[in-house]
């Protein structure tokens, strides 16, 4: 009897074990459909929120994932969704390392019949990309310009007032939608005289930061304030991305501002990474472009069910997104400004974050 109750434990633990591994390797029925992931890195808590999102959607709808990092190494992106296309996946959701790379690839996976959704990176040179689901980007870049407007009181005739302009990566298509989105607010008080930006680096060209990488805006900010601040105060920083802006902000706090005497600019941002919001509940990043990544999910899993089921996807915009062969059907989620003013409202009220990860009492 011993024996038989011990045999029967062991065997209840191993099935335990059995569904644990199951639901960490993408557990769900292939035969119902198998969908691939691939996110561009772990680097950035953006992305593994994204990925984990998704792969809980899929999966508590019955479906097989299989959900792959690249660590921002396009060569691993490539390798990840080649994999996904030999394990016979129904369909491929992809927010790319660089947009412009995956032509090939994407081919094969219409070749073996299987869908491609790009998810917020538009994927270009390929009349295989299914749909695109992203916030409007061009909105993102209008908040941020709009958000330094009212700031400074531009509208009001104020100035001038000095300006620095940072781009998001050059090989991510969405990184001129929000530059274009800023400078259709900017351009005017450049070209006027209200903002002057004394490095005349204006041009996405000059401003790009690869990879998005908070360590090289934060070395460009050194060498836009040694060569042209000294003596002079910067008012405002368009940035596109909570990661540069934290970089921008360690480079400024490294020459003294931050204090009374010398007060920090207005600086944007965008995602609401943690590091940010808790810089803006600190008083020092000032705003930051809050796209609600548990939407873009449950948009992204919609379409690929729409797919698997052989139905067309919901979209809301079919004209803004030409990748160089085709116009991809989009659906555009609204982004939210968010600065000390609205962010219990926006990040902590929404359940994205607590007021203790944020550093409210």
């Amino acid at each position: 009897m011993k024996k038989a109750l011990a045999g029967l434990l062991i065997a209840s633990m191993l099935m335990v074990l059995t569904a644990c591994n199951l639901a960490e390797s993408g557990a769900g029925d292939k035969n119902k459909g198998y969908v691939g992931l691939a996110m561009p890195t772990k680097s950035s808590e953006r992305w593994v929120a994204d990925g984990q999102n998704m792969e809980r959607l899929f999966q508590e709808k019955g479906y097989k994932t299989d959900l792959q990092f690249a660590e921002d190494v396009i060569e691993n992106q490539i390798s990840q969704i080649e994999n996904m296309i030999t394990k016979g996946v129904d369909v491929i959701v992809v927010a790319s390392i660089d947009g412009n790379t995956l032509t090939d690839v994407i081919k094969k996976a219409h070749d073996r019949g299987i869908k491609v959704i790009a998810y917020d990176r538009l994927i270009r040179n390929t009349g295989y990309l299914s749909y695109y689901a992203t916030f409007d980007n061009f909105q993102v870049g209008v908040l941020q310009a709009s958000y330094i407007e009212k700031k400074l009181g531009l509208k009001e005739g104020k100035g001038p007032f000095n300006i620095e302009l940072f781009g998001g990566s050059p090989d991510d298509n969405n990184a001129y939608f929000f530059y274009n989105g800023a400078m259709s607010v900017l351009k005017p008080y450049i070209d006027s005289g209200q903002l002057v930006v004394r490095s005349k680096q204006t041009t996405m060209a000059q401003i790009a930061t690869l990879r998005w990488d908070g360590s090289l805006a934060q070395a460009r900010m050194d060498n836009l304030i040694s060569a042209n601040y000294s003596g002079a105060h910067l008012d405002a920083v368009l940035s596109p991305y909570d990661g540069i802006s934290i970089g921008i902000i360690s480079s400024l706090k490294g020459v003294g501002y931050g204090t009374a005497k010398k007060p920090m600019p207005v600086i944007t941002g965008q995602d609401g990474e943690l590091a940010s919001i808790k810089s803006i509940v600190a008083g020092e990043q000032t705003q930051t472009v809050f796209k609600d990544t548990r939407k873009l999910a449950e948009q992204a899993v919609k379409m690929a069910e729409s797919i698997l089921k052989g139905e067309e996807a919901e979209v809301n915009d079919t004209k803004s997104y030409d990748n160089g062969v085709k116009v991809v059907p989009a659906y555009l989620l609204p982004p939210v400004s968010v600065d000390a003013s609205n962010v219990e409202k926006e990040l902590v009220e929404s359940g994205y974050y607590t007021k203790e990860e944020i550093g409210l009492k």
